[in-house]
């Protein structure tokens, strides 16, 4: 868990201004620390450093919008992000292994395997079987006690017993648990995974680790099952939905707001929701 509040501040810096030639610098600077000082305490709680990180999150951020946004010519993405189309390719292929052009085509699939049980394919349904489900919303603004974590998403159960326990003090009959996830873990190695575990609280709540998650405009799909298929469902919705939906996702973070969870069961019921242009 990452539990230095500048850290988690400046995450959120860099998600919002990754395609904008962010430097160690202006994170520093953001944070109102000289860049080796904060340089230091940035990789000790996260284990990267500062510069790996950004570089990691481009090359991850630009492979989603390869994946979610098929009509957009590879070389404007690389240019989004600050590349020349020849530099784009070959640094794209040095962090995953794989062309632009090439992950594209793998990308576009109706299964892909699965990153927490190897010997699965995880089969996806058909863009009009995803479309009758989802449902277009605006959502309200959440304010939420949260926690930050990178690490391997098959953690989330212990991380949420934890989290409850912790905070069991703060729930009402109206309290929602939130999962705020910003990566793909068919695309970010499954140690490297960023989430922030969440619960709505009353504005007056005076704890530390209180923050905002903005409403807005939503697609949201209703996952009812088993918690070992949420992968499948969430899955489908952004390689086979979003990608020939029209939409575009206007933030780097998707919401899966829980509606029931049966621990014994391991049933859930969970609004999985992206936000939309």
């Amino acid at each position: 868990m990452i539990t230095n509040e500048l850290v988690k501040q400046s995450i959120d810096y860099i998600m919002q201004h990754l395609d904008e030639d962010i430097s160690i610098e202006d994170v520093a600077n953001y944070c109102h620390y000289s860049k080796y000082h904060f340089s230091r305490v940035f990789k000790a709680e996260t284990g990267e450093s500062i510069y790996a990180f950004i570089k990691r999150l481009i090359m991850e951020q630009s492979a989603l919008r390869l994946k979610h946004e098929r009509d957009k010519p590879i070389t404007k993405i690389g240019v989004d992000y600050g590349y020349t189309s020849s530099n784009y390719s070959s640094a794209f292929k040095k962090h995953h292994n794989i062309s632009p052009a090439e992950f594209r085509k793998v990308m576009n699939t109706t299964c892909l395997p699965h990153p927490f049980y190897p010997e699965k394919i995880a089969r996806f349904q058909s863009f009009e079987e995803y479309d009758q489900k989802i449902r277009i919303k605006e959502l309200e603004d959440f304010f939420v006690i949260h926690e930050r974590y990178i690490g391997n998403y098959i953690e989330l159960g212990k991380n949420w017993y934890e989290f409850t326990e912790k905070y069991r003090s703060y729930f009402t009959e109206n309290t929602l648990l939130i999962e705020r996830f910003y990566d793909d873990p068919t695309v970010t190695s499954l140690d490297q995974c960023l989430y922030d575990i969440c619960m709505t609280v009353d504005k007056d709540c005076s704890l530390r680790n209180v923050t905002t998650i903005k409403g807005g405009k939503f697609a949201v799909y209703q996952f009812n099952g088993l918690i070992q298929d949420i992968f499948i469902d969430f899955q489908g919705v952004f390689t086979i939905w979003l990608a020939k939906s029209g939409y575009e996702m206007n933030q780097r973070y998707g919401l899966g707001i829980y509606r029931n969870v049966d621990r014994e069961s391991m049933h859930v019921v969970l609004d999985l929701c992206i936000p939309l242009k």
